[in-house]
């Protein structure tokens, strides 16, 4: 592990410890994290106990599922899930991938992230109890789908959304998590929604328990998700850097033997 990961361990055993972290997460979608980072974020994990949350492509994407598999993750996303049928849809590409022994160690869920799904989450519900699947909602996209900024989402009127959600979440027997521009200045919000129903809430790459929104320790939680993000993203940009430099040399020389028309 280079210095940037190792101070990402420590971190993320600083934040199990004491500020509510309870996993890491990755995109295959809109972030797109590639493989190489995905297992360098692994191992991280893993070393600290924390499980690992993954995003795969969309609810079909059976390519993204079986890699899934293949990784051990812990909690499994489809996003842009706006209807009965495209749930139904991620459910039957989750048993066609996972065999039933193994779905017990892996949670599913799916994104409430427009207002599409919102109209539909009654009946979206009823699917997700059968299936057992659990509910992430995602604030900013949704705000996007009302025409709305980011500045909308610790709203009373999202946190109306939210809690909606939440009920219909609660009725399922089902998880909810609540994402999307997670601040502190969304923690008044998201004691309101716990009140509800509220199982974990994310940032980009940290996943929460709830229950440390019942504690003064919460802040120190997202500051600490605040720390790791940035270290992440420095310790890809330098991964990335090096690999684009590492022929810099070999192309130049290659670039004079053209100049010069030497072959060896």
């Amino acid at each position: 592990m280079n210095t940037y990961e190792k101070q990402m361990l420590a971190i993320l055993a600083e934040g199990k410890a004491k500020g509510g972290i309870v996993s890491v997460k990755a995109e295959f979608e809109a972030e797109g994290t590639r493989i190489d980072e995905f297992l360098r974020l692994l191992e991280i994990a893993r070393r600290a106990d924390l499980k690992v949350g993954l995003k795969i492509g969309g609810c079909e994407a059976i390519r993204d599922l079986i890699e899934a598999r293949q990784f051990g993750v812990d909690y499994i996303i489809a996003p842009m899930v706006e209807t009965p049928y495209a749930l139904s849809k991620f459910a039957a590409a989750r048993d066609a991938v996972f065999p039933a022994d193994e779905q017990a160690d892996t949670q599913f869920l799916f994104n409430v992230e427009t207002i599409s799904t919102f109209k539909n989450i009654e009946d979206m519900g009823k699917i997700a109890q059968k299936s057992k699947l659990g509910m992430v909602f995602g604030r900013v996209d949704f705000a996007g789908s009302l025409g709305k900024d980011r500045s909308f989402v610790n709203s009373p009127e999202m946190e109306s959304y939210v809690c909606k959600v939440a009920e219909v979440a609660k009725a399922a027997g089902v998880d909810l998590v609540v994402g999307g521009g997670v601040s502190p200045e969304s923690i008044d919000t998201l004691r309101t929604i716990r009140k509800t129903h509220l199982n974990r809430f994310e940032t980009r790459k940290v996943i929460f328990d709830s229950s440390i929104l019942d504690t003064d320790r919460i802040e120190t939680g997202l500051a600490l998700a605040i720390e790791f993000e940035l270290l992440w993203l420095k310790n890809k940009r330098d991964f990335y850097k090096a690999i684009s430099t590492e022929d810099e040399k070999r192309i130049a020389m290659m670039e004079a033997r053209q100049k010069v028309k030497t072959f060896a």
